[in-house]
């Protein structure tokens, strides 16, 4: 039926939304917990304001660039779309951000991070910096007091 096949379409343009310990425990896994020195805490709670953990979110800014995937990584200086790029920082074209494998936007946020911190992030800073981020891990099952399970 017609409404089926809109829900379907649906759910392809929308992208894959991660929930909060599943984006956890994938960010975890790819090294991210104190990469640069930004905790896990800090990559759930910037992510969770940029993008809702959802990897086809895209924003039009007014300078007109835009900012791609679940990290919300701007056209202007990490990836190429054919519009305002001025450099191209992760060497990547700005759909591949918008994956559902996030990998690509996993690595560039990396990029993102080793350049300009979590600071880059306009999110990270309004709502994560300072702040208690606890809730942010909390009921996942994540054990981040060993040293040893840290990723630098």
């Amino acid at each position: 039926s017609l409404s089926l096949f809109l829900f379907c379409l649906y759910l392809v343009s929308s992208g894959l939304v991660f929930e909060r310990c599943q984006w956890a425990k994938l960010l975890k896994s790819r090294g991210m917990d104190q990469y640069q020195k930004i905790s896990l805490a800090d990559w759930v709670c910037l992510t969770r304001w940029e993008s809702s953990f959802n990897t086809k979110t895209v924003n039009h800014n007014r300078d007109n660039s835009t900012d791609y995937g679940i990290f919300q990584i701007n056209s202007k200086w990490w990836c190429k779309d054919g519009g305002v790029s001025k450099a191209n920082g992760c060497n990547i074209m700005c759909s591949a951000l918008l994956a559902d494998d996030p990998t690509v936007a996993i690595n560039c946020a990396k990029t993102v991070a080793r350049q300009q911190g979590a600071k880059a992030w306009v999110a990270w800073r309004n709502r994560c910096q300072g702040k208690d981020l606890s809730p942010y891990l909390k009921g996942c099952g994540l054990d981040l007091s060993d040293p040893a399970l840290h990723f630098l």
